[in-house]
C-alpha cells in the first residue's frame, strides 16, 4: 500500500465513531428523516457521510463490496487502513456493499440472510448527489409515526429490485448517503406510491 494514498480519518478515531454509529442507529429507527453525518473529512470519490459510515462500521468481521465507482486505489487504501475491512470481488460474500445509482437495478447476489439468522444479511450503503428531488414516495412501518413522504431521486428498478429481495425477516438494509446527511431504510419499512393530489412536503 502507497503511504501516499493515506488520508485522514476520523479527528478523535473513538467518539466520532460512537457519534456516526448513533446517527445511523437513529436513521434506522426513524427510517425516512435524514440524520448529520458531520465527522469525517474529505475523502476523493467518498461524501463525507459515507466516509464516516464506513469508519464507523466497517472492520475486520465485515467483508465489503465496492461498486466499480468506488473501486479506486485511494478508496481501497484508506478503508483497508483505518477500518481493516477485507475486499471481496463477490457480492455473495459481503456484509456491506458501497454502491452508486447506477448498480441500483440490479440487486441480485447481496446477501439477505436466512429465516434464522436474519442480522447475517448485507447492507447496503448507496452514494448519491442528493437525497432529494426525486418522486415522492410514502413510507411506513415501525418507527414511523403514520407516514414519512421521501423523495430519493432513485428510478421504479430499485424499488422492484428492493422488493423482490426482501422476505421479512430476510432482507436488505439500506442507508442512503450525500453530503453530509443519511437516510436509513430497514427491510421492514413499507413503500408505496403517493397520491398526486395529497402530496405535501417530504419529510427529508
Amino acid at each position: 500500500m502507497s503511504t501516499t494514498l493515506l488520508q485522514p480519518a476520523f479527528a478523535d478515531p473513538v467518539l466520532d465513531a460512537q457519534r456516526s454509529f448513533r446517527a445511523a442507529l437513529k436513521a434506522l429507527a426513524g427510517p425516512g428523516v435524514a440524520q448529520p453525518l458531520e465527522q469525517a473529512p474529505p475523502l476523493e470519490g467518498l461524501a463525507p457521510a459515507s466516509y464516516a459510515l464506513c469508519l464507523a462500521l466497517l472492520d475486520v468481521d465485515t467483508p465489503l463490496w465496492l461498486a466499480p465507482a468506488f473501486d479506486t486505489p485511494m478508496i481501497r487504501a484508506n478503508l483497508t487502513f483505518h477500518c481493516g475491512c477485507a475486499m471481496v470481488s463477490r457480492r455473495e460474500q459481503a456484509r456491506f456493499a458501497l454502491l452508486d445509482d447506477s448498480e441500483l437495478g440490479d440487486l441480485q447476489g447481496f446477501d439477505p440472510g436466512n429465516d434464522r439468522y436474519p442480522d447475517q444479511s448485507c447492507t447496503l450503503l448507496i452514494q448519491l448527489d442528493q437525497l432529494d428531488g426525486g418522486r415522492p414516495l410514502a413510507w411506513r412501518g415501525p418507527g414511523i409515526q403514520h407516514e414519512n413522504r421521501v423523495a430519493l431521486p432513485l428510478s421504479d428498478g430499485f424499488w422492484s429490485e428492493r422488493d423482490a429481495h426482501n422476505n421479512f425477516p430476510r432482507g436488505l438494509d439500506a442507508f442512503f448517503l450525500a453530503g453530509h446527511s443519511v437516510i436509513g431504510l430497514p427491510r421492514n419499512t413499507r413503500i408505496s406510491h403517493v397520491n398526486p393530489t395529497k402530496i405535501g412536503r417530504a419529510h427529508v
